[in-house]
């Protein structure tokens, strides 16, 4: 192996999980053919069988595989069916894109610290559904875009970065979340890809 061939940092296999629309899971494929993201996608999992984020993996080459919690006894049940999907692709990550589900413990104990999310807000403020109306509601000038290590809450894993998104005096739900979803499509493959080397640089 040559000296250039073994310096260059490990290609980590992700597995991106999406429940809906799945643009920010396109925005990380999209990194990762287009370099950015010294990564590969291996699968990206929904937990709807007609969620379009699936359609978009299959458009740019990517597996797919899709069921649902209520197909199973419990929450368990389903996580070990999901587990065993990461498994069978060798996904060294999860990365959730969209996926509107809190991960229990049988994943969380399979992947300690290489669970990540994206959340339209600046965590610890405005966690759960619907951060956008959280934050017009509140009155604030000021929200943004938080990537994170997922725990067992709500939101509430440790942060790895966030970025400032300023709330406009005309602003009203759809274009806070549009501006919101424009900014985070980059910011977060953009995070991962620093992380990832970080991580190489520590291996």
């Amino acid at each position: 192996m040559s000296e250039s061939h073994a310096s260059q940092p490990q290609r980590l296999k992700l597995a991106l999980l999406a429940s809906g629309q799945g643009t920010n899971a396109e925005g990380i494929m999209r990194a990762v053919e287009a370099g950015r993201l010294n990564a590969e996608v291996v699968l990206l999992f929904s937990d709807h069988r007609d969620a379009p984020a699936l359609a978009r993996a299959e458009s740019l080459g990517v597996a797919t595989q899709a069921f649902e919690p209520r197909e199973f006894d419990g929450k368990a049940a389903y996580e070990a069916a999901l587990l065993e999907v990461l498994r069978d692709a060798q996904a060294d990550v999860i990365v959730l894109a969209g996926y509107m589900r809190l991960v229990g413990p049988t994943l969380l104990e399979a992947y300690p610290a290489r669970i990540i999310n994206t959340h339209p807000s600046l965590l610890p403020k405005y966690p759960g559904l619907d951060a956008v109306g959280q934050a017009l509601a509140d009155g604030t000038s000021v929200t943004g875009i938080t990537v994170h290590y997922v725990d067992a809450g709500m939101d509430t894993g440790p942060i790895i970065a966030q970025r400032h998104v300023p709330v406009l005096p005309d602003d009203d739900h759809d274009s806070l979340l549009a501006r919101l979803k424009r900014i985070e499509n980059r910011f977060y493959p953009d995070t991962l890809a620093s992380l990832f080397d970080q991580w190489s640089f520590m291996n």
